[in-house]
């Protein structure tokens, strides 16, 4: 992942582009304009904006997630709380299937993978999954 983040950003950086737009989602023409209409969602809230991200801030979170991925499975059995994943089908930056391997070890889950998405999938299909949500929560 440190390799993928990396690489995003020298790209947002040489395309003059948020890295958002290369991490979260799809080259898709339909995984581009979700980008777009993502960030521009991002600028319609004018006040309590998230903090921009520091340089330490971002290595420490690499590290962290590094950290995990060597770390061995974790048994999931005795967590018996419904649980809802979520994720885009085509996620490079936390694959996919490590959504699918999370529901499987969950006793109480339901997965929802979004078409055409990638690690935004819940931003790109944000009303669908907020449908998703609000059921899961209901039940």
């Amino acid at each position: 992942m440190t390799r993928l983040s990396n690489l995003a950003l020298l790209r947002g950086v040489l395309a003059r582009q948020d890295p958002k737009k290369y991490l979260f989602f799809t080259r898709t023409a339909n995984g581009r304009r979700a980008a777009d209409e993502f960030l521009a969602r991002l600028q319609e809230r004018t006040q309590d904006r998230d903090i921009p991200v520091s340089l330490s801030t971002y290595r420490a979170q690499l590290r962290a997630v590094n950290r995990w991925g060597r770390a061995a499975t974790a048994d999931l059995s005795p967590i018996g709380r419904p649980t809802l994943v979520a994720n885009g089908e085509h996620d490079v930056m936390v694959p996919t299937a490590n959504s699918v391997d999370l529901a499987e070890r969950l006793p109480n889950s339901e997965l929802v993978l979004y078409p055409d998405a990638g690690h935004g999938g819940i931003f790109q299909h944000h009303a669908a999954f907020t449908t998703t949500a609000l059921a899961f929560l209901a039940r």
